[in-house]
């Protein structure tokens, strides 16, 4: 017995030491909730002695804010008999400390309580760590709320979500709907919905990397508007590998994702007709070549197409009429060449496509009927425009195996096309090549040539079929070579239809041919009227007249002395009724305008009503048989009976026999210049003929 007893004496001993040493403070309470022991750590903790703590008096050291949900807990406790866990704060030397109470009851085999036995644990550090974290959170809420980002908070552990006011609104939800992931699952649209799925899936099977990032469209729930969302989420794992918490935040990213497409729609497209641009353009075409690399099914075609006489829609009916007109080319092309063209604007009023067919005759065949159907009128509110263009074509590989020798193919059938083939279809050919390098060579000497200052007027002279006296000159452009000496003007044509070779030897002419009057001037020569010839790419800028007459006052010349010759082509081309206005100023100022190549040309008589020409020049090619040709005189004839009723000057190009001098003289004609009175001649030779005729002039 006293064995028995020393045994559980020494039991109970070790208990208690146990107890003490324990970091957690022990206690026990009656049935009541009264406190009854208490192990002596609690004296050490709070520096209150424990005889004071015995009963209710340990709520003295509970902070006030405390006393209040602690005696709730323990109230609730005592009428269920069940459990208690509740944290407070308790007064300690250095201040209130928090510690979480622990208590279980202890019944009999009735279920009466018999007492309650629990432990204090100081949990302060974690408390502050929790608080810390929790400030930390309420700072990154509110900085999410005020840059608009949503947030989505899974705690694993306690399987508990919340989504933020933000995140609600930018689903179109309402605050009391649940924060399940099928309600948002359902508001993906179809096509996204798997992503997301198999992302949430990963989530909770911990496959992914802390860090995902994803974006889903949405239909939001209370307008059904489709939106961007653009998730970001870190998970939070505990030590043992275990996910403890999952954070997603959320932006609506719809505007920011529409001004970028529309910034990429911009760089890709032209934004008056809609269609894809230059660079977009080759980028495609570059695909399309190595596509056609490898299948030979089909033919490849690229078409370059080109709008006629839109400048002039621009200067007549005004830069909104042209625009119609673009845009009604660019509808007229993407709906007559068909879903499967690619269509292009490059720039200015030139279109491009690209077309796949199973034959070269079946791509003419398309692009024909395209330029059939643009050539349809377009109506504005006031007018009616013309719609017309010239295309050119080119065939992979044949014509061409990569994107700039095409482009280069289909460029140069463009040009030759609308040279020579206004409002149709050119297919390139290899002799264009070449046409195309002599061009190119051509325009290099002309530019050489103004900027050595090789320009030497050449002067034919023009006599008065009564009496054969010299009425004047016309000056011819030759240039001087190194080592082939004088050259025509034909080694140069290119040059006179390029506005800035056309606008150089232009000025390098007519500043020598008012340099030869003056000196002809200053040696006493009386001075006759000499004719320049203007090409028709110096009426294409608007400063012609006064770059004319600046230069006739360089030289204190008079406009008399002048006379301008141009071809029916100018009032053909683009621009015609600025040209029409331009003649009409030299005119008024003394210049004599004469019509050169008369009877070539389309429409001359109403030219000669139109605009204020003062002289008509009968083309050779009329007189050279006009003795032999009945229908060569008629024409002559016509024209100088009509000429004569307007008032207007003739002069007779091409004669070579007194013959024909004789008949034009007949038939009332004023003027002639040809072989029969003198080949083109230097200045110094036409010098001395003007002295000549100033001896004569002088004897008469």
């Amino acid at each position: 017995m006293l064995d028995a007893l020393a045994a559980a004496q020494q039991e109970a001993d070790h208990y208690r030491t146990s107890v003490e040493m324990a970091r957690h403070i022990s206690w026990s309470a009656d049935a009541s909730g009264a406190i009854r022991t208490a192990s002596a750590r609690w004296t050490e903790v709070t520096g209150i002695d424990l005889a004071e703590a015995l009963g209710s008096g340990w709520l003295d050291a509970l902070h006030l804010d405390d006393v209040e949900p602690t005696l709730r807990e323990w109230r609730l406790a005592l009428e269920s008999t069940s459990s208690i866990d509740v944290d407070y704060r308790l007064r300690t030397p250095n201040g209130y400390r928090w510690f979480r109470s622990c208590a279980s009851p202890r019944v009999d085999r009735s279920g009466t309580v018999l007492g309650w036995f629990g432990t204090l644990e100081d949990i302060n550090d974690r408390k502050q760590a929790e608080t810390a974290l929790q400030a930390s959170e309420e700072r990154f809420r509110l900085a999410a709320e005020a840059a608009g980002i949503g947030i989505w908070d899974y705690d694993v552990l306690l399987g508990k979500r919340l989504w933020s006011d933000v995140f609600r609104a930018m689903l179109g939800l309402a605050p009391e709907v649940p924060a399940e992931p099928a309600i948002a699952l359902a508001l993906v649209v179809p096509e996204d919905r798997s992503i997301l799925q198999q992302l949430v899936d990963s989530i909770s099977h911990g496959d992914v990397h802390p860090r995902f990032e994803l974006t889903v469209r949405i239909h939001r729930a209370n307008d059904g508007a489709l939106r961007w969302m653009q998730t970001s989420g870190w998970r939070v794992k505990a030590a043992n590998g275990r996910i403890e918490r999952v954070l997603v935040t959320i932006r609506d990213v719809t505007e920011q994702l529409t001004t970028e497409q529309r910034v990429r729609w911009a760089a890709e497209h032209d934004p008056l007709t809609g269609l894809i641009n230059r660079a977009a353009f080759n980028s495609l075409l570059e695909h399309a070549i190595e596509r056609a690399d490898r299948s030979a099914d089909a033919v490849l075609t690229l078409a370059l197409v080109d709008v006629d006489h839109l400048k002039e829609t621009n200067d007549t009916a005004g830069h909104d009429a042209g625009d119609l007109l673009l845009r009604t080319v660019a509808e007229r092309l993407l709906e007559a060449l068909g879903d499967d063209t690619v269509v292009s604007r490059l720039g200015g009023d030139e279109f491009a496509a690209i077309f796949e067919t199973p034959s070269q005759e079946a791509a003419e065949n398309r692009l024909r009927a395209a330029l059939r159907a643009l050539r349809a009128p377009v109506a504005t509110d006031s007018l009616t425009l013309d719609c017309q263009a010239t295309a050119g074509m080119a065939f992979c590989p044949q014509d061409g195996r990569g994107a700039r020798d095409l482009l280069k193919a289909a460029d140069l059938a463009l040009y030759s096309g609308k040279a020579s083939a206004r409002g149709e279809l050119s297919r390139f050919r290899p002799d264009m090549r070449a046409s195309m390098q002599r061009r190119t060579s051509m325009l290099s000497v002309a530019r050489m040539i103004a900027r050595d200052d090789r320009v030497m007027p050449f002067y034919q002279p023009k006599v008065r079929l009564s009496d054969g006296a010299l009425s004047g000159f016309e000056a011819l452009l030759r240039w001087r070579h190194d080592t082939l000496g004088i050259q025509g003007p034909d080694t140069i044509a290119a040059a006179f239809d390029d506005l800035a070779a056309a606008i150089s030897l232009g000025e390098r002419m007519l500043e020598r041919v008012c340099a030869d009057l003056a000196r002809w001037r200053d040696s006493g020569l009386v001075l006759t009227r000499v004719a320049v010839n203007l090409s028709p790419a110096e009426f294409r800028r608007d400063d012609l007249f006064d770059r004319i007459m600046r230069q006739l006052g360089r030289y204190d010349l008079s406009a008399e002395l002048l006379e301008l010759e141009v071809t029916e082509t100018v009032f053909l081309g683009r621009g015609a009724d600025s040209v029409g206005d331009t003649l009409a100023a030299f005119h008024d100022a003394g210049v004599t305008v004469a019509l050169d190549d008369f009877g070539t040309g389309y429409a001359s008589l109403k030219h000669l009503r139109e605009f204020p020409v003062d002289v008509i020049k009968i083309d050779r090619s009329f007189v050279a048989d006009l003795l032999t040709d009945p229908g060569d005189a008629a024409i002559v004839n016509a024209v100088l009976g009509l000429a004569n009723q307007l008032g207007i000057a003739v002069v007779a190009e091409g004669v070579e026999t007194p013959e024909q001098a004789a008949y034009l003289r007949e038939q009332n004609c004023g003027y002639a210049q040809g072989y029969l009175f003198g080949r083109p001649m230097p200045a110094h030779e036409a010098e001395a003929l003007l002295a000549a005729a100033s001896v004569r002039r002088r004897a008469c």
